[in-house]
């Protein structure tokens, strides 16, 4: 998949425009994704087929400034796993998946505001 352009509380994937957080994984998009507390990124909110989906990076998009915090135990979770993990705001994140979902099988979870 290729995101096509990002702003504050957009993106836009395949030609597509979605206006809630969401995660990308290699064949689809799930959206609206939620968080228990929406501004701080637990393994609660984590969804059960992440790790299933065997991915070698996980970009983590955390808001246009990058004021969703992520928990410490998700950084040891992906370590743990073996998973290369990538935490950016998502107004650079954007274009950090584009360049490395062309060669690596990448998820990427994106807060759209913030």
């Amino acid at each position: 998949m290729q995101i096509n352009s990002y702003g504050f509380g957009e993106i836009k994937i395949e030609g597509k425009k979605y206006d809630r957080d969401l995660i990308i994984y290699p064949d689809k998009i799930f959206s609206p994704w939620q968080r228990e507390d929406g501004h701080y990124l637990e393994i609660v909110d984590l969804p059960k087929d992440l790790i299933e989906q065997k991915p070698e990076i996980v970009i983590i998009g955390t808001g246009y400034s990058g004021l969703m915090e992520v928990s410490p135990e998700i950084k040891e979770y992906f370590q743990s796993q073996n998973i290369e993990l990538k935490i950016e705001p998502s107004s650079t994140a954007w274009q950090t998946y584009n360049q490395i979902s062309q060669s690596k099988k990448v998820i990427a979870l994106f807060h759209l505001t913030c």
